[in-house]
């Protein structure tokens, strides 16, 4: 049996994971070493793109600059989250406001320490990024759209990195950088829908409030229509070897999600389109798999 101090010690531990969403940010890590992998450098042998030191760097510091950006947010979005994520943030206040923030100026400093290791360049992008994390949270959410824009933007700007680090400029390679881009701003816009009470409480001034939720609706049924053009090059036009059974399958669930979200009217409903969409993210992480099937097979091989 663990002690009461041990216990909370513990909770303690799950509080950071939770501020910090170690889940997001392993699914982001594993899914810039398998872009490395099979995206952005196919012709390399394997053992040379994961013990590439730089690589290793790069996402290195990719994780800790987005833990550090969970925390920020975290922290400005306080009072919020009590309203739209209570448990959550009932878990989350484990920690102290004092212990966030020293933790996030150190998990800055560790991750541009590392990027000083790669490159002067690298340095900047980082540094670039902390600084357009923490705008982002202290002031850019708060107006509509451009909030939106600039946080599925920091979103990629991982991928982006590794991309320029690999100096792969094909044009297929755009193309899922747009379609990723378009899932991820969808997702934005429907967590504004699913935080409107909180959002509310706290003046700020999202989509769905200033124009109400159908309007909101009708950006986000956009935004997918958009999608569905990618979704299309990567099936009809690329070759993307048996990925394009994720594209199909991802198709066929965004038009899924269209109906739904016409249906839609509460913040359950908005939970579930929120979780439709982060499916197909995870999933389209773990399909990169099938760019190359036999290359998977031999390297497991």
């Amino acid at each position: 049996m663990l002690s009461r101090k041990n216990r909370l010690l513990l909770f303690k531990l799950l509080s950071l994971f939770s501020v910090v969403r170690g889940y997001n940010i392993l699914i982001i890590t594993l899914a810039q070493y398998l872009a490395s992998i099979y995206i952005l450098a196919p012709d390399w042998p394997l053992h040379k793109v994961v013990f590439d030191l730089n690589l290793f760097l790069i996402v290195t510091a990719s994780a800790l600059t987005i833990a550090a950006g969970y925390i920020i947010n975290n922290f400005y979005d306080a009072e919020k989250d009590l309203i739209n994520k209570p448990t959550k943030s009932m878990l989350d206040r484990l920690v102290s406001q004092r212990f966030k923030l020293t933790t996030y100026f150190v998990l800055n400093f560790l991750a541009v320490f590392a990027a000083s290791y790669i490159s002067f360049r690298a340095v900047l992008f980082f540094s670039a990024y902390i600084f357009g994390i923490w705008l982002y949270s202290h002031k850019l959410k708060r107006i509509p759209l451009v909030g939106n824009l600039v946080s599925a933007t920091l979103a990629i700007a991982p991928f982006f990195v590794v991309f320029v680090y690999y100096r792969n400029f094909e044009t297929v390679i755009f193309v899922h950088a747009v379609y990723l881009f378009l899932l991820i701003l969808s997702r934005e816009v429907i967590k504004d829908l699913e935080n409107m009470a909180g959002d509310m409480a706290q003046g700020y001034r999202t989509i769905p409030i200033l124009y109400g939720a159908k309007m909101a609706k009708a950006l986000i049924a956009l935004l997918i229509l958009l999608t569905m053009i990618p979704t299309y090059l990567l099936i009809a036009v690329f070759d993307v070897g048996y990925m394009y059974l994720y594209f199909m399958t991802a198709g066929i669930l965004l038009v899924f999600f269209l109906v739904l979200l016409w249906k839609s009217g509460t913040k359950t409903h908005y939970v579930w389109l929120h979780n439709i969409l982060k499916f197909i993210i995870i999933l389209g992480v773990f399909s990169i798999l099938l760019l190359d099937v036999d290359l998977v097979l031999n390297r497991i091989l």
